[in-house]
């Protein structure tokens, strides 16, 4: 006979899964209506079947039977690829987590990335008043030129421009982001060639971090506008993240006062992203990631006319398995484009216009991890890419086009990996291997004078295989304390952009060379992590790093440098770090010293520091959240002195910065956001070029609105 409601929920009470008390109900007495407040890990399917068969009289014996035979239909969809292997810890590793991206005075990601000490671009410009091909990132000062030796990836893709190497770092905002991974050193293993100096790996947000709705619009003092929005709906088990950002503004001046012409303009600035990303799951431990983005940063830098501008579009699909076979398989393309006008400092007319320079990415990854044992984390698998690309560029004489060139080629790398981890009680350890090989492809360089006879350099193909190796141990010595040590080597092929294309930063050509060979890796590291008590942290890392055959932009003349391979980058260093969480209160920071010198014997380069590299580096960060709407941060860096040139004749002086920001609700989802770039309007020389300079990013206020809808 079906029950009464009194009766059901008497039954109810007594069903795991099913708490009910008198504040779940509505209404007085017995055959009042009630609601069900259910544990989650109770299938929801089966909390159906176990109303509908309750109320019709079932007993309660029969119904547990029922919920072990029953499989367990809940599906979790992450968003991510696979956990990190036990054994990542064996390096330097440091998370920047949603928290601290969010609290960026500028709102740009490499301001955010500056809480690793140590990481850099090749100059001190942030992506609002930089070339884009000076954004080549770097970690422990192992930099030689404007070429990313860091691997910077998204969801598993490489973002690398194919072409240049540089990093589109106004494509890829924060507040799309669930935390970032900054692995200093460690070679290549897993991660895909180019790991020189490390790897950062960055992780989108999904719903459970951004909302269904989250969006915010801002100004600063100088009337500069940044607007974003992102909309992330839960569709079924999955979720679709779609995001987009504009800033655009008139900019600063990076030319000092005393060196303006009639020609100086400011670092006029425009960009716009936008990405759709989707997750749905295709059983209950498969899923299937796909995204799609798009990306235009125009800019002005120094004289009037002097426009650069950088474009793309990316997909990708991504299959991930989490079952007893884990596997992470992996697909992408790239577009990307480049143009740039270069100004002479002394007519103010153009000297060379790069008019574009197209370029295709393609790659893929596969990795499999077969059950061979809870002691046991193996790796196996392969990834393969492909970069051509192609400057077009007309060559100025007195203002008028002279001559036309293009010059280009294809690389490729196909690398087979080997990794496995051993947790033997306190004791984890790690090794593995790497084959690459690797080509370079269809060289070419060619100009034509205006009216004359076109003139075709062919470079020779070359490939060849690499190895490459890792291996590390953490022993865990009880207390919170884990001492850690490693070894490694690594690759890094030349980008086109350094075998192919001559740039110009007036008065100084740098010529490339299409004879550069391999960048190869040996280092070495050891170091401890301590957590001494729940929200305290602290690390140490002292490490001994060398580039061999690394390339860098070697002065020929005062007027004239080339790219070439000098015998070895040689870095040496220690890396702290720190966090502490009480409460609301969170205190954290890093700090490196890098030693860092050429080993060039026979040359004007042997023992000097490499270009643009600091030897003290430091940031930290006090943020106090008192409530989850609000935040109040302060974040102070410092930047030792470095050279502008691989000579050591020009200095850019040891600057010093504090960031602030401020966020606090005003009425419903509508937040107040408050922040502040360099609040004590530090001097920043971003360039020096015999006296000719360019200054970072002065005092900048910005004041705006958020909205959140949960």
């Amino acid at each position: 006979m079906p029950l009464s409601s009194a009766r059901a929920f008497h039954r109810l009470q007594r069903l795991p899964g099913y708490p009910l008390d008198r504040q779940t109900r509505h209404g007085d007495g017995p055959c009042a209506p009630f609601r069900l407040k259910a544990h989650s890990s109770v299938p929801f399917r089966l909390r159906q079947v176990a109303l509908i068969a309750l109320l019709a009289g079932a007993s309660l014996p029969s119904l547990a039977r029922a919920e072990e035979a029953a499989p367990d239909q809940q599906i979790v969809v992450t968003g991510r690829g696979l956990d990190a292997a036990p054994a990542a810890v064996a390096y330097n590793v440091q998370d920047i987590d949603r928290d601290r991206l969010a609290v960026a005075a500028s709102g740009r990601l490499e301001d955010a990335l500056s809480a690793a000490a140590g990481f850099q671009q090749f100059r001190r410009s942030d992506s609002r008043a930089s070339n884009p091909s000076a954004q080549g990132i770097t970690l422990r000062a192992l930099g030689g030129n404007a070429t990313s030796r860091t691997l910077l990836l998204l969801d598993g893709v490489p973002m690398a421009d194919p072409f240049f190497g540089y990093v589109p770092l106004s494509a890829l905002a924060p507040e799309r982001l669930a935390m970032a991974r900054v692995t200093r050193g460690g070679g290549s293993g897993a991660f895909g060639a180019g790991a020189v100096a490390g790897t950062i790996d960055l992780t989108s947000a999904g719903p459970d971090q951004l909302g269904l709705f989250g969006g915010r619009a801002l100004v600063d003092d100088r009337g500069e506008t940044e607007l974003s929005a992102t909309l992330a709906p839960k569709l079924g088990a999955g979720y679709l993240v779609a995001s987009g950002r504009w800033d655009r503004g008139r900019g600063f001046w990076t030319t000092p006062a005393d060196q303006r012409v009639p020609a100086s303009v400011r670092a006029r600035y425009e960009s716009w992203s936008t990405s759709l990303r989707a997750v749905a799951p295709l059983s209950n431990d498969i899923e299937l990631q796909a995204r799609v983005a798009a990306f235009n940063d125009a800019r002005t830098l120094r004289f009037a006319g002097a426009d650069t501008a950088a474009s793309g579009q990316d997909a990708s699909l991504r299959l991930v398995g989490r079952g007893a076979w884990q596997f992470d398989a992996l697909a992408y393309v790239q577009s990307r484009d480049f143009n740039n006008v270069v100004i002479s400092a002394r007519t103010f007319l153009p000297t060379l216009n790069q008019r574009a320079t197209p370029s295709t990415g393609i790659g893929g990854k596969f990795e499999l991890r077969p059950p061979v044992g809870k002691a046991h984390v193996l790796r196996l698998g392969a990834d393969w890419r492909y970069a051509q690309g192609q400057t077009q560029e007309d060559v100025y004489t007195a203002g008028r086009i002279s001559a036309t060139r293009r010059a280009g080629g294809t690389n490729r790398d196909l690398g087979l990996f080997i990794e496995d981890d051993w947790t033997l009680g306190p004791v984890i350890l790690t090794a593995g291997a790497r084959a690459d090989r690797w080509s370079v492809r269809g060289g070419l360089f060619e100009q034509t004078p205006l009216g004359g006879t076109t003139t075709t350099t062919l470079y020779p193909d070359r490939a060849g295989w690499a190895g490459s190796f890792r291996g590390g141990a953490v022993l865990k010595l009880g207390g919170g304390l884990a001492l850690r040590g490693s070894a490694y080597t690594g690759l890094r092929q030349p980008t086109l952009n350094e075998l192919y294309r001559t740039f110009t930063v007036f008065p100084i050509v740098t010529r490339a060379n299409a004879a550069l060979e391999n960048e190869r890796l040996r280092g070495f590291e050891g170091g401890l992590d301590w957590k001494p008590a729940a929200g305290l942290t602290f690390s140490a890392t002292a490490f001994d790093n060398k580039v061999r055959n690394a390339i860098a932009n070697v002065t020929l003349s005062p007027t004239l440098r080339e790219r070439q391979n000098v015998d070895a980058v040689h870095a040496k260093g220690i890396e702290l770090g720190a966090e502490a969480k009480l409460g609301g209160f969170t205190l954290s920071g890093s700090f490196a010293y890098t030693d860092a010198k050429v080993e060039a014997p026979g040359t004007a380069l042997d023992r000097k520091r490499p270009a643009q590299t600091p030897r003290y580096a430091a940031s930290a960060t006090a943020a106090w959240r008192p409530t989850p709407h609000t935040t109040l941060a302060l974040t102070l860096r410092h930047t030792g002195a470095q050279f502008e040139d691989d000579l050591e004749t020009d200095v850019l002086p040891p600057a010093t910065t504090l960031d602030a920001y401020a966020e606090a609700p005003i009425a419903g989802p509508f937040s107040l956001v408050l922040r502040g770039e360099n609040l004590f309007d530090e001097t920043v020389v971003t360039r020096n070029s015999g006296g000719s300079i360019d200054l970072g990013t002065p005092r900048t206020l910005w004041a705006g609105v958020r909205v959140a809808f949960r």
